[in-house]
């Protein structure tokens, strides 16, 4: 029987199901289980959506972390390659430094030698010169310190102005004067009184630092071949120079020793260079300046190549420049001439000819006809095929009538301990227009591992030379030296070095015959 239910609507009645009450459940289940489906996928697409996004916001999260990071790995490497990164200048720079200066050329001559000319300044009196200039800073880099010493030797009258030196600067600190020093050993000076620093130059070249210069107030410097050494302020033939009131050659001097400084217990060189280390002036862009009222240009080079930074000229090339401009002579002092590179490969030595220098002589001479005197230490540690060179050499001006190559040696008397003292410790070169004075022998060795450092200057060739001339005191000097009592020929150096060898092995044989018959 058809079920009719009612429901009054006005006047009449209507059936229920008409009236739509039941009929979205009862009509249409299907659709309201599809409807719910629908509702539950779209839930699902938005929380999938949700869900990229928040994984895409983490990538990206991610990304920018991972490239900050980067980023400050980078900023690490960097700072870590540029750690030298030299100290304040005190607002001297290459446009408001000084350029008017002076020069005065500074010897030791051991008080048993005697010279036909005394004019010259000693080397304690110019150094406590600078010591009474100082105000407010000295930098010093030394390859030795032994101004004072507790052994016999040292007791003598003549040790006296190394210790002399040694108490005025220890005495700086009292007067306000900052007092910093870098070598390459160990033994430490008082912390009270100086700020040293330590290069490993085992590590980093397997050479030493033999770099002897002064840096004072960043105004006046000294450069030469004497070190911190009592016997280099009286035993020892030294020479050197001191340039004053001349910022602008103390602030690139300043510069090598800032490198120096901040090498300290460092075994690697940094690949980036700060500006604060680079040269301020080079063989290509020499500072131009007045010097003892001459016009004249200069620079600062160094050894080895590792410690050439961005636009310093290198040692070897400085010297190449000066013979290469050289046009009547040339005339070279230094304690050995050895024109070999004598290296260390897995144990082995391993001996090269090293010709920049030599090959340099013997174009000047032949080629361009500019007179060569070489004036050369004959000591213990000369090497005997430093004669074979020099024969060489000489050799090469055979059946040449404009060709000329001088060779002589330079020798000192062996004392106690078997000590040579009053050897030619000078480093220096002169020519017609140019010196040049460094820190190294011409060994290649030298300039290869060893640290060093060196000065150019050029005089015009406008100017009329006279007594102030640098080139004219320097050339005065070695010629002094050339015709002196203590020099002799190649062959006469190369007898006394044989001779002499042979002494020292007869004596040691005596020596040790002695010593074995105590034991018996």
């Amino acid at each position: 029987m058809q079920d009719r239910r009612f429901v009054s609507e006005g006047p009449g009645l209507k059936p229920l199901a008409e009236t739509g009450f039941f009929s979205a459940p009862l009509a249409r289940p299907g659709a309201s289980i599809f409807s719910a489906v629908q509702q539950q996928d779209y839930s699902a697409m938005i929380w999938l959506k949700r869900r990229d996004r928040m994984e895409r916001s983490q990538q990206r999260c991610i990304a920018v972390f991972a490239l900050v990071c980067c980023f400050a790995v980078l900023v690490a490497l960097i700072f870590s390659a540029v750690d030298v990164w030299g100290e304040d200048e005190d607002g001297v720079t290459e446009e408001n430094c000084s350029k008017d200066c002076r020069i005065v050329l500074v010897e030791n001559i051991p008080g048993e030698l005697s010279f036909n000319s005394s004019n010259y300044v000693s080397l304690t009196v110019g150094l406590n010169h600078l010591l009474d200039q100082a105000k407010l800073s000295i930098e010093i880099v030394s390859p030795y310190w032994a101004l004072t010493s507790i052994d016999q030797e040292s007791r003598l009258y003549s040790a006296y102005q190394g210790q002399y030196l040694f108490q005025r600067l220890l005495s700086l600190k009292s007067r306000g004067v900052k007092l910093k020093i870098v070598r390459d050993q160990l033994k430490s000076l008082s912390d009270r009184y100086v700020e040293e620093r330590y290069v490993n130059m085992t590590a980093l070249t397997r050479g030493r630092l033999l770099s002897s210069f002064w840096v004072v107030d960043r105004k006046h410097v000294y450069i030469g071949s004497a070190g911190m050494n009592w016997k280099a302020l009286s035993k020892l033939k030294e020479l050197g120079v001191i340039v004053y009131n001349c910022s602008c050659l103390a602030l690139d001097l300043h510069r090598i020793f800032s490198f120096y400084w901040q090498l300290q217990y460092r075994d690697y060189i940094p690949t980036i260079w700060s500006k604060r280390v680079t040269a301020v002036f080079s063989r290509d862009k020499p500072l131009q300046l007045r010097l003892n009222n001459t016009d004249a240009s200069a620079y600062v080079s160094a050894s080895p190549d590792l410690f050439c930074p961005k636009g310093r000229s290198r040692d070897i090339d400085a010297i190449r420049h000066v013979i290469r401009e050289a046009k009547r002579f040339i005339y070279i002092s230094v304690t050995d001439y050895l024109p070999l590179v004598n290296r260390t490969f897995r144990g082995s030595a391993i001996v090269r000819y090293w010709s920049p220098i030599d090959e340099m002589l013997r174009e000047a001479a032949v080629l361009r006809e500019v007179k060569v005197r070489l004036l050369i230490g004959l000591w213990t540690r000369t090497h005997p095929l430093t004669f074979n060179f020099m024969t060489s050499m000489q050799a090469l001006c055979t059946g040449l009538p404009v060709c000329s190559i001088e060779v002589k040696f330079y020798r000192g008397k062996e004392q106690m301990a078997g000590f040579q003292h009053r050897i030619n410790e000078n480093k220096f070169m002169v020519t017609d227009n140019a010196i040049y004075i460094g820190n190294l022998d011409w060994v290649g060795s030298e300039f290869a591992l060893n640290a060093g450092a060196g000065l150019v200057i050029q005089e015009s060739e406008n100017q009329q030379k006279g007594q102030d001339s640098i080139v004219e005191q320097l050339t005065a000097a070695f010629e002094r030296d050339w015709f002196s009592p203590y020099t002799m020929s190649l062959l006469s150096g190369s007898t006394t070095l044989q001779e002499s060898q042979h002494g020292r092995q007869r004596l040691q044989s005596l020596k040790t015959k002695a010593e074995s018959r105590e034991h018996e």
